[in-house]
Order: C-alpha cells, then structure tokens, then sequence
C-alpha cells in the first residue's frame, strides 16, 4: 500500500494508558480489580474441581457447565494479568457466546425430550460440541491480527484502553481500514449474532413446551431447570447490548473511512 506521508512505520510495541478517563485512580481501582479475579478464578477453580471429583455430576448438563467455566478460566487469564492479548481475548468471547448456545440446546432437548435426553446429548455429541466452539473461535479470529499488521501506523503507539483493543489500534492506522470494518461486521454477526439468535430460539421453544406441561408444578420445575443458564446469558449478553446502545447514542467512531456508525454499534464486542 502507498503512502503520501513517509512518517508512517510499524511499531515494534504499543503503549497502554491503563482504564480510559480513570488515569488518577487506576492504583485504586487494581485493588477492587486483583480481588474480583481472584474470586472469578477460585470459584471458577472449585467448579472445575466439584464436577470432575462428583461422578453424579457427569451429565451433559453439568459438562457443558465445565466446559463454560474453563472458557471463564481462560478469558481471566489473557485478560486480567497479561491485559493484553487480542487474539485470546477475543477467542474466549466466542468460544464462551457458542457454549451458552450449546446450554441452551441442552435445557431445550432436557424439556421438550426428556426421555430421549441421554440418547441425544451422548459424551462424544458433547465433546464434538466444545470441539466446534473452539475450534470457531480460534478459526474467526486468526485473520485479526493479519488484518492489523498490515496497516501501516502514523498517529503514535498511544492506546487509550487497558487492553489491546482492536478498534483503538485502527485509530492510529493511516491507511484505509474497510477491510478491517467488514471483517469485525462479519464477525459479530456470525459469531455473537448467530448465537444470540439461536438462544432465543431455543428458549421460545423451550416456554413453548412449558405452557403444554398440564400441571403448575411441572412447569415450575422446568422453567427452575433453565435459570442459571438464563441468568448466565443475561450477564454475558446485557452488558453489550447496553454498551451498544450508548455507543450507538453518542458520536460515532471516525477512523477516516466509510462504516463509522457500524463501528459504534459494534466495538463493545472487541472487534
């Protein structure tokens, strides 16, 4: 790619200013922040530990459970610590958004098919089902860091965020960055759009087959079945869409190029 401007380089190296508009109290906020990731690891940890050591607890219920909190595991890991890696931080996201679309499967098939639960959902089902959420994750965003390390950089090695956040790296890019836009708009739609969509899906079907159950306290016990995972969804899902939508409020993002309203809509997701 040409350039006008011969100032533009590659950095070696960016720099990480720390939480945006909290400069004078980051010292502060590590503490509050060191204890929440302890306590996300220890839980997370005695989870993983209940589950392998209680045989009553190999179910496909419970292994998708497992499975959800070893991503939890590897997401504080490449966040937390190192606050730096976007590709794992990244893959974790959508291999955590396609567990919860497997959970949701799981709560359907455990509703609408009770006695065909053990049959369906079988361990190599299971396994294949991790497999494929691992599998995507890493596979949708292995072509990121291609995309950035093409672009060539004029506008300083400064990165207004605590992580290596990939719209505030094309922020400083000089060259055209549609590429990099299309790629993220491709991604959130096929990854957390997907999933997100299928989920709804499932649990309408799910409220379907509960409304058919005769009895209030058979439809109380299903509904009782699905609200961890509800409540897991909600927590993953909410705090993006509401990021979304405040985004979406305020001055979009210019980086110079077409797209800048979609570049609003979807930083909240890292991509």
């Amino acid at each position: 790619m040409e350039i006008k401007n011969s100032s533009w380089f590659q950095p070696p190296v960016l720099l990480l200013t720390g939480i945006p508009g909290l400069d004078d109290v980051q010292v502060w906020l590590s503490i509050p922040l060191c204890i929440t990731y302890l306590v996300a690891m220890l839980g997370n940890c005695t989870i993983l530990f209940v589950i392998k050591t209680t045989s009553s607890l190999h179910e496909p219920q419970y292994l998708f459970l497992s499975m959800l909190t070893a991503t939890d595991v590897g997401l504080s890991i490449s966040t937390l610590p190192t606050v730096l890696n976007v590709f794992f931080i990244h893959t974790f996201s959508s291999m955590e958004s396609a567990i919860l679309l497997a959970m949701a499967f799981d709560r359907f098939v455990a509703i609408h098919n009770p006695l065909h639960y053990a049959v369906v959902l079988t361990l190599p089902r299971i396994m294949g089902m991790g497999f494929t959420a691992i599998l995507r994750g890493v596979l949708l965003m292995v072509p990121l860091p291609t995309l950035l390390k093409r672009l060539p950089f004029c506008k300083g090695i400064v990165l207004f965020h605590c992580c290596c956040y990939h719209p505030d790296i094309m922020k400083l890019a000089c060259g055209h960055v549609r590429v990099n836009i299309i790629y993220r708009l491709s991604l959130a739609l096929g990854s957390f759009g997907v999933d997100s969509v299928f989920i709804v899906i499932s649990y309408i079907l799910i409220l379907k087959t509960v409304l058919g159950i005769a009895t209030g306290d058979g439809q109380l016990k299903a509904l009782n079945t699905c609200v961890s995972h509800i409540f897991t969804v909600f927590i993953f899902y909410v705090p993006l869409i509401v990021l979304a939508l405040i985004l979406f409020s305020s001055s979009p993002c210019n980086y110079g190029q077409s797209f800048p309203l979609l570049d609003s809509c979807f930083e909240p997701f890292g991509l």
